[in-house]
């Protein structure tokens, strides 16, 4: 519930978040890579713990059907990543729209990603990004009273052509209800079990056995593909803090942008919120939950977790690798439902779920994809569609962005169209 024990959620809260479907403003973080290149290229992709050469090495890229160095699905459109500000300033007017929160008191879970992809990025082309509020569906819940699916887009650009676009998706709820369903849920996690040395030799065997099982030049041939076929397993983990660390130094600080020292002093000033003391009664911010137990265990969790994205960049590994260098990985869409905590192991697993032609004549596969963990439980669900080339159709012909759009502006205009009669995922 809000203050005054009102509902956070009502008619007129969510009429007034829907006037700023559309409004374009800033991307709160400047890009990680203002010129993302080769090297840009494999920091990202080995942050995700993938050194696929067609990514890594750009004397091997140059022999692929890409005809040079491509960035992997995870730079390419990222959204913290890459990518210029095609808005950088906003009139009164329009920030007086943006200003707070309409839902403020309600419960914000990020609770999913969308990706799709209509063309490489290349090294060291100029990026542009355009970012705005795209749906915003009402909707009734057994875990809340009532949920709003609130829908945030960014679409990016090179000069000519689109690239890429990635969604958001928070769930809205009222807390009253949510507090009563959830209360302890997190710290009832099952305990982390120590790995004896058997085990940890079986794991090494599988993750090391990953680039053998790569696909990698030798083309995956549409009609070779069958309903039903498994996609080769991906071992991630056990999960440590080294891993979240080197994350952050290919994949940048978020959309929080962490800074040090001086510039930390200044992020503070900025937003004080974000920060309180640690031990030493000296401020810090709240995304230490991450590296510190103490912080995580504050925070109600049983041991340090993972960011969703994570997760994310490994169903992108998984398809892949399992898809060569001649396919093409169209969209992907992926479900946080369970943390992945520090110790945890994962298992990312796919399998082919329909087989067909897309728009008609591009022939496409559509992927049930997701992440198992060393108890069982499945943290994050998705979905993929990979083009694959074929030995009637030919190669793979890259798909159009919605309404053929060609720049960023056009891009979400039809977004917004598509998202307002799409309920669930875009």
């Amino acid at each position: 519930m809000s203050d005054g024990g009102r509902p956070a959620i009502t008619d007129e809260r969510i009429a007034t978040l829907r006037a700023r479907i559309g409004v374009a403003q800033p991307h709160p973080q400047p890009p990680w890579y203002r010129s993302p290149g080769t090297d840009a290229f494999r920091a990202v992709s080995e942050a995700c713990g993938d050194d696929n050469p067609l990514w890594c090495d750009p004397d091997y890229a140059a022999n692929s059907v890409w005809g040079g160095p491509i960035g992997s699905p995870n730079i390419n459109g990222g959204d913290t990543l890459i990518g210029h500000n095609e808005v950088q300033d906003l009139d009164p007017d329009t920030k007086a729209l943006l200003k707070g929160d309409p839902l403020k008191g309600a419960h914000a879970y990020y609770s999913g990603s969308y990706r799709e992809w209509w063309a490489p990025v290349r090294p060291h082309q100029h990026i542009t990004r355009r970012n705005a509020l795209v749906g915003v569906h009402d909707k009734s819940s057994e875990f809340a009273d009532r949920t709003v699916h609130e829908w945030t887009g960014e679409v990016f650009a090179a000069p000519d052509h689109m690239l890429s676009a990635q969604y958001r998706l928070m769930i809205r709820t009222d807390r009253g209800k949510v507090e009563r369903t959830t209360s302890g849920a997190v710290g009832e996690a099952s305990p982390i079990e120590p790995y004896d040395d058997d085990q940890l030799a079986e794991i090494a065997e599988a993750t090391l056995a990953e680039p053998e099982r790569r696909r990698g030049a030798e083309s995956r041939w549409w009609e070779d593909v069958e309903e039903g076929d498994e996609l080769p397993e991906l071992v991630k983990g056990p999960l440590r803090v080294t891993d979240i660390v080197v994350w952050h130094t290919g994949m940048g600080m978020g959309l929080y942008g962490v800074k040090a020292l001086r510039l930390a002093q200044q992020q503070r000033r900025k937003t004080p919120g974000f920060f309180r003391p640690d031990d030493l009664n000296i401020p810090d911010v709240h995304q230490r939950v991450h590296w510190d137990p103490a912080w995580a265990a504050r925070a109600g969790s049983p041991a340090i977790y993972d960011y969703g994205r994570m997760r994310e960049t490994w169903l992108v590994h998984v398809c892949t690798d399992w898809m060569g260098d001649d396919a093409w990985l169209a969209n992907l869409d992926v479900e946080f439902r369970k943390f992945n905590y520090v110790g945890d192991l994962h298992r990312m697993q796919g399998r082919v779920t329909r087989k067909y032609l897309a728009d008609g004549d591009r022939p496409a596969v559509d992927l049930d994809v997701w992440g198992e963990n060393q108890r069982g439980e499945i943290t994050c669900p998705g979905h993929a569609t990979v083009l694959l080339p074929s030995r009637e159709h030919g190669a793979v012909r890259l798909p159009e962005p919605p309404g053929g759009a060609t720049d960023c502006a056009a891009t979400l205009e039809a977004l917004i169209d598509r998202f307002a009669t799409s309920e669930d995922t875009p």
